[in-house]
């Protein structure tokens, strides 16, 4: 990668994670101490969006696969937040939103991940 393109994956990942607080925030909005469905989508819509963008494979620049898979995407998910939410959701007692907060994260990630996959190959090359 070029220095312009490497310099397009960070502004990506700063973007991404842009992104990733203001959805939270408007999900989250009010609900302090509730289950953290914000990252819960963010996470399932990332993983959706990387999904389509891999699906369309070599239509897809390799140069673009990483500026939006490796910087936006990257940095818009978040497997960190995942890990304290669920800690923290198992410190304040809540063991029942903790393992739904992880296996409902996994599951549905990877549900995701899948059907975008499915989508992106549908598309022509």
């Amino acid at each position: 990668m070029s220095a312009v393109e490497v310099a397009a994956l960070i502004v990506g990942g700063g973007l991404g994670a842009g992104a990733r607080y203001l959805m939270d925030a408007a999900v989250m909005r009010g609900r302090s101490g509730a289950f953290p469905v914000g990252i819960l989508l963010v996470n399932v819509l990332g993983s959706f969006l990387l999904g389509l963008l891999t699906g369309l494979g070599t239509s897809v620049a390799p140069v673009w696969m990483s500026i939006l898979g490796v910087g936006v995407l990257g940095g818009f998910t978040t497997f960190s937040t995942v890990s304290t939410e669920t800690a923290l959701l198992a410190e304040r007692g809540r063991r029942d939103w903790a393992w739904i907060n992880l296996l409902g994260t996994l599951v549905l990630s990877l549900a995701a991940a899948a059907l975008g996959l499915l989508l992106g190959g549908l598309f022509p090359r």
